[in-house]
């Protein structure tokens, strides 16, 4: 069954930005936030046990950019954090740069959920093992996000997973550019969050961001990770 373009569940433009094709490891991590797993499964589960609404690209932007009664596709990314470190990390790809939408952009797993897929969590892990070779069996799943509704039609589900055992990742070619990961003290610290904007469609569309090194995350991506952020126990 052919993939979906994953870009298009999660970004609605390139910013311009320019990235390495070099694969790395995330950056260093101070003292102060080495997790156990355990402690991190923690943390998690109560960030999910938190009430929060649904969130959309069009939260930050005026309502008369939504088309009204538009049917939206079933969709879920995961969110993989890897615990088998002194500091958990995020993973997560960068598309690659030949692609013909939205090329080099950065990314959650993740994809449509076909007809074949029995849940969004199922849809996530078969996406995540098509793209960066993720098996299924390595990840723990510990609960969801509230949705994420694209400018593109989707309605996404973020399922967090964790991933306590070192595993072997690959990139799938042609379509995922490199496997990269971030602290996760980094994207659930929201004063690392930032809002800018660009034109886009002849209007001024306002997006988050949460940089890290040479890697621009925005978009919906950001969007999903501001709502774990939010979450975060303190």
């Amino acid at each position: 069954m052919a993939r979906p373009d994953t870009a298009n569940l999660l970004d609605t433009g390139p910013p311009g930005a320019q990235y390495p094709s070099v694969m790395r490891a995330g950056l260093p991590e101070p003292a102060r936030n080495r997790l156990t797993g355990s402690e991190t499964k923690a943390l998690i589960r109560a960030a999910l046990r938190r009430a929060g609404a649904a969130s959309s690209d069009f939260g930050l932007n005026s309502s008369a950019m939504l088309v009204k009664s538009r049917a939206l596709s079933p969709a879920a990314v995961l969110v993989p954090i890897l615990t088998t470190g002194d500091a958990p990390q995020m993973i997560l790809l960068k598309r690659a740069s030949g692609l013909r939408n939205h090329p080099g952009q950065i990314a959650f797993p993740g994809g449509k959920v076909d007809p074949g897929d029995i849940s969004a969590e199922a849809a996530a892990l078969r996406e995540a093992r098509e793209e960066i070779g993720l098996p299924p069996g390595a990840v723990e799943i510990l609960g969801a996000l509230p949705r994420h509704e694209t400018v593109t039609g989707f309605s996404v589900t973020p399922v967090v997973g964790v991933i306590g055992h070192p595993v072997g990742l690959a990139a799938e070619p042609g379509e995922t550019e490199e496997v990269f990961t971030v602290p996760l003290s980094h994207v659930t610290d929201p004063a690392r969050f930032a809002v800018r904007s660009r034109i886009w469609h002849g209007r001024r569309h306002v997006y988050h961001t949460i940089p890290y090194g040479p890697y621009y995350i925005w978009g919906a991506t950001a969007r999903i990770l501001l709502g774990l952020a939010e979450r975060w126990p303190r």
